[in-house]
């Protein structure tokens, strides 16, 4: 027996998810980003919440610190750069890149096409409340273009985070 919520997210009678291709609560970030919340926190009972990250061609998220819970991403389509306390990482579809909490770490398209990636943080909760709260809702609109965010918007996004558990770090000029 499976019922639905109203964004068509399946919950099924034993407890578990499931959730379809193009399901899930969809918010625009800065850099060509939609970031889709796939599995929430408190469907994990806050073990973990799990993303669908769209990213457009030199789009990502620029430096930052998790200081409350462990990111793993999961590459599905592109390529990806990151970098993690100083060390560059390339990583293809297969290849999977994890970043224990309270590591310095970032992340771009470094392909010519749009690059989707999972990403899950553990424990869940933080992060996805700081998504919400930083990004407008996405209402079927394509990738934004690659731009750099203005610098009110890295710091509200700093503020946000520091609500949350993560420290923004500014890119020097």
């Amino acid at each position: 027996m499976e019922a639905s919520d109203q964004s068509g997210i399946g919950i099924v009678a034993a407890g578990g998810v499931r959730v379809g291709p193009g399901q899930g609560r969809t918010v625009r970030m800065p850099r060509a980003q939609l970031v889709t919340r796939k599995v929430s926190s408190d469907q994990t009972g806050g073990a973990y919440s799990l993303f669908e990250v769209t990213v457009g061609p030199g789009g990502g998220e620029g430096p930052h610190v998790q200081h409350r819970e462990d990111e793993c991403f999961y590459v599905l389509e592109g390529r990806f750069g990151f970098v993690a306390e100083g060390e560059r990482i390339e990583a293809g579809p297969g290849s999977l890149v994890y970043v224990p909490k309270g590591v310095l770490h970032a992340f771009e398209n470094a392909g010519e096409t749009t690059g989707r990636m999972l990403v899950s943080q553990t424990p869940g909760g933080t992060y996805e409340r700081f998504i919400e709260e930083a990004g407008p809702a996405a209402a079927g609109e394509g990738i934004p273009p690659e731009t750099e965010a203005p610098t009110e918007d890295v710091q509200r996004l700093a503020a946000v985070g520091a609500l949350y558990g993560m420290e923004i770090v500014p890119l020097l000029p």
